[in-house]
């Protein structure tokens, strides 16, 4: 087990408080033919950061919460189905009256279009939003670097350079005690972004 999986569950461990259920919340790691499978539907390489915490942990059990602030963390063939959601739009021409807007909101690293089939999804909030592995940066960005993508806002936003380093600032992030568990929410969440009951708790 790598150095930055064993600190993650770790971290969500000592989040959970929980024993069993930190053990239930990952998947086991994803084989070569399963990478090889969701390559081949994308048409494009993985980066080996992202390879190398999928082949520990397959992303989390998807009735287990919440386990990335308030998104599930998707599994290979979680982010195949939602890949295969967005290029169905994108082949129906859904996105072909909102590039003008796209243009504007893109951070220079991030290509200025709605949706790019080489962006990979690999959370989910339950309400059409994504951080995405971009494979298709601009000449400003890196390959595998994670970006976030809005459903219904034309922003999209360089969140990290890698796919390592998003899970590094993420953990880092619970160390600190940024982050709780919250039964009432489902899974966890940053602090600042939900409220406690009057007992204190989350």
């Amino acid at each position: 087990m790598s150095d930055l999986s064993q600190r993650l569950q770790a971290a969500i461990g000592h989040l959970l408080q929980d024993e069993a259920k930190t053990g239930a919340v990952f998947n086991a790691g994803a084989s070569d033919a399963e990478f090889a499978q969701l390559e081949q539907l994308i048409q494009a390489k993985l980066p080996e950061d992202f390879k190398a915490l999928y082949r520990v942990f397959n992303g989390q059990a998807y009735e287990e919460g919440y386990v990335f602030d308030g998104e599930e963390w998707l599994s290979l063939e979680r982010m195949a189905e939602e890949w295969e959601v967005w290029k169905g739009l994108l082949d129906d021409g859904e996105f072909d009256d909102d590039e003008e807007e796209a243009s504007e909101d893109a951070d220079p690293e991030v290509n200025a279009v709605w949706w790019s089939p080489l962006w990979i999804p690999f959370t989910y909030d339950g309400s059409g939003n994504h951080l995405c592995l971009d494979l298709d940066p601009t000449a400003e960005g890196t390959y595998g670097q994670v970006i976030r993508m809005w459903h219904d806002d034309a922003e999209r936003s360089l969140e990290a350079k890698t796919f390592a380093d998003w899970v590094e600032t993420y953990i880092r992030g619970m160390e600190e005690g940024l982050y709780v568990y919250s039964e009432d929410y489902g899974g966890i969440f940053k602090k600042d972004d939900i409220i406690a009951g009057e007992d204190g708790e989350y």
